[in-house]
């Protein structure tokens, strides 16, 4: 096709963000600059240009708004149930599980992807290196290696296929023009694979480092735990003492009902099942139900203030977390055809990423294990800026444009997703939510970085290696 102006501008622009995520800075400036830019060339008024920009934050907005949304009850639901104390009780008996450091490593794995799944491992990381690192440095594990299999399990695993809450398969989606369903299918699988690689080589090389469970380092190693430990405990009124209780068995129950649900009819009802939009519209309905049942426990009269607090932070965090991806999504939705039409005010809107991509084509090799590689290597570097999701309007539109017959959307934009999500999410970038994790363990972040690095690398390369070979 012909390349016009415009195009030439977006391949600019893009270039301008991917180097701007290179050295850790923000890309919404570039992005918001980018589309005024464009527009105003595009339809040489310079008035479209302003309104482009709210055009094209108000399609993102539109289009992501169900993503916040599930962000905000789930979160609401996890502090209703600290006030309550329900979230201790529910991880307290796996401490029993912690017999020595070998097994409270793989334990740590497991409660660590089960809880993230539902409720995003940033907040679950205080109430598990609260109650579980202790548990398992008791046992002799060291606090770095129990540091690296929560980042690898929480960060990495979970977040980058976030089958359940959906928010990255959503984003990605959203740029690649397909159901979030697919993209969610295959970056579970990658996710898993590339988390046993990376599990197994930290497993492989830290073994020797896993103590007795009487050795006296454990206890030196606890010292260090303490001041998270205490700043982790919350309070307990005796008359919430019953409703705890209660919780910290109803919630499980439920959350382990809705999988069923959901897997049930994806395997045997021959549909989809709940997947996608409708997967997380589920969750989200059963967690706003959990919330407020959780909420009564305190009474009818507060309980209605507590529910309204609740929700606020919820939608706080929410905008926190993913306000910044709106401008971004909007940029890049700009260089979709299915939206560049609503946010330029044309009938008719051009296809400017994708038709970027198809004039380069016949320059490149038909390659799916180089189109795989390409799109990793782009997901790692949005990760660089430390967010993990700020980059998968890139990879999701990229994805888009890349495909071919041997490789297919759906499955680019899984790699590019575990590219970015298991960098910025906070697995091997310092000045991601990784911090918390350190603090929380009393480890140096810059060593637990230096020491994820090579497993999840290798764990990435092996599930894109893989991904072109069996999808």
């Amino acid at each position: 096709m012909d390349l016009t102006i415009s195009h030439m501008l977006y391949g600019l622009f893009t270039i301008i963000i991917i180097v701007t995520m290179i050295f850790r800075k923000g890309v919404v400036l570039p992005t918001i600059l980018g589309t005024f830019v464009i527009a105003w060339v595009y339809t040489g008024n310079i008035i479209d240009g302003f309104t482009a920009i709210f055009n094209a934050n108000l399609v993102a907005a539109q289009e992501l708004f169900s993503i916040f949304l599930i962000i905000m009850f789930m979160l609401a639901l996890l502090n209703s149930l600290r006030d309550l104390g329900a979230d201790k009780r529910m991880i307290q008996p796996i401490q029993k599980m912690m017999i020595n450091g070998h097994v409270s490593f793989f334990v740590l794995i497991a409660v660590t992807y089960v809880i993230s799944l539902f409720f995003w491992p940033t907040p679950a990381v205080p109430l598990i290196c609260a109650l579980l690192v202790p548990a398992a440095v008791r046992a002799g594990l060291p606090a770095m290696t129990a540091a690296m299999a929560i980042a690898i399990a929480g960060q990495g695993m979970a977040l980058s296929s976030d089958y359940i809450v959906q928010v990255a398969p959503s984003l990605s989606a959203a740029s690649a023009g397909i159901d979030a369903s697919l993209i969610a299918d295959k970056a579970l699988v990658l996710s898993l694979i590339a988390g046993a690689v990376a599990i197994s080589l930290v497993y492989i090389f830290y073994r020797k480092t896993i103590r007795p469970k009487d050795d006296p380092l454990n206890e030196k190693e606890m010292d260090t735990l303490q001041q998270a430990e205490r700043s982790t405990n919350k309070p307990q009124t005796e008359n919430l003492t019953k409703w705890s209780k209660i919780f910290s068995i109803v919630v499980p129950l439920s959350l382990l009902a809705v999988v069923i649900v959901m897997m049930y009819g994806k395997l045997f009802s021959g549909d989809s099942g709940l997947v996608g939009g409708d997967g997380a519209a589920f969750v989200g309905g059963v967690a706003a139900i959990l919330l407020l049942l959780s909420t009564l426990a305190f009474g009818k009269t507060q309980a209605l203030n507590y529910i309204s607090n609740h929700i606020t932070d919820g939608f706080v965090f929410a905008f926190k977390a993913m306000g910044p991806v709106i401008p971004i999504a909007g940029f890049f939705f700009l260089g979709s055809p299915d939206f560049s039409s609503s946010i330029l005010g044309v009938e008719e809107g051009p296809s400017l990423l994708f038709g970027l991509v198809e004039s380069i084509q016949g320059f490149l090799p038909e390659s799916a294990v180089l189109a795989a590689l390409s799109i990793l290597v782009i997901g790692i570097i949005t990760g660089l800026d430390g967010s993990g999701f700020s980059g998968l309007p890139l990879t999701g539109a990229l994805a888009a444009s890349l495909e071919t017959a041997s490789i297919d959307t759906a499955t680019l934009a899984a790699i590019g997703q575990l590219g970015a999500i298991w960098t910025g999410g906070g697995t091997i970038v310092a000045w991601s939510s990784l911090i918390a994790i350190a603090g929380f363990c009393g480890v140096s972040v810059m060593d637990l970085v230096r020491k994820n690095f090579v497993p999840v690398i290798l764990g990435l390369i092996v599930a894109t290696l893989l991904a072109v070979i069996i999808m």
